[in-house]
């Protein structure tokens, strides 16, 4: 019988790409680090990212007009959960935490990353749910391999969240990508799901596990411009993102920045 995924397994030529993609995206990350500085707009954040991606990495922004969206990367900060327009307006202060989501289409194949960031001094309580937020994704990235199941990744990150007394948001998950930003049949969910098929992972497939974790309740509301996602109780809430391969005997970051550390713990 074949895989229900089968179609989605990548060629060595389409991981090739893959894995440019995904060194160009993890790249921006690492090249707007210095600039995530209170006082910032995460306007000049996204010109900066834009003009990096467009003028020295000759790739494209995937996020710029996708379905209307109207920047070229995410900005969250604080409660927004996911998906922040960035703007003009929006000024980093000391004490904020933000995500950054990256996606960039390099030789027709997508590389999608995402990291939390703190702006100078931020809170204890801040600092704590970063970290375990970090811990979900490589929790689960830990336990990709041919034939694990994709539904205990996200019992594995619900478990880990629910220890620290936190919750992992329900409505946004992980995704098959390559040629596609979005590939349809692929989902990594984030949390315990029995009604699910138990679909099990093969080599070749390329997904994002990206855990949105909230200090207080799980339930998350759209804004009125029917994209930035927050909190409904306007808790804190931190991601973090990685494409990855499922490759023969394991799995490979291809978003991997330079020297970061992959451990769960670290």
């Amino acid at each position: 019988m074949t895989h229900p995924l089968q179609h989605l397994v990548k060629t060595p030529d389409e991981i090739a790409k893959m894995r440019v993609a995904g060194q160009l995206a993890a790249s921006v990350l690492t090249m707007i680090e210095p600039y995530v500085v209170a006082g910032t707009s995460t306007e000049a954040l996204d010109q900066r990212c834009h003009d990096y991606i467009t003028n020295h990495l000759k790739a494209i922004p995937a996020p710029l007009n996708y379905r209307g969206f109207p920047k070229s990367i995410c900005t969250s900060i604080n409660h927004v959960v996911c998906h922040g327009i960035p703007r003009v307006d929006k000024i980093l202060k000391e004490g904020d935490i933000i995500n950054i989501d990256i996606t960039v289409i390099k030789d027709g194949y997508h590389g999608d990353t995402s990291r939390m960031f703190t702006v100078g001094k931020v809170s204890t309580q801040a600092n704590r749910l970063v970290q375990i937020a970090r811990e979900c994704l490589f929790i689960g990235i830990e336990l990709v391999k041919p034939g694990a199941s994709l539904k205990t990744i996200g019992q594995a990150i619900e478990e880990h969240a629910s220890k620290h007394h936190y919750s992992s948001v329900r409505e946004y998950c992980g995704h098959g990508i390559g040629s596609s930003f979005h590939e349809e049949g692929l989902q990594v969910l984030h949390y315990d799901d029995h009604t699910i098929p138990d679909i099990q992972l093969i080599p070749g497939l390329t997904f994002t596990i990206e855990p949105m974790i909230n200090i207080g309740k799980r339930f998350t509301k759209t804004l009125n411009d029917d994209w930035t996602v927050i909190t409904k109780d306007r808790s804190l809430s931190a991601q973090w993102e990685h494409t990855l391969l499922c490759t023969d005997d394991g799995v490979d970051i291809l978003t991997r920045r330079e020297g970061e550390k992959t451990d769960p713990i670290v």
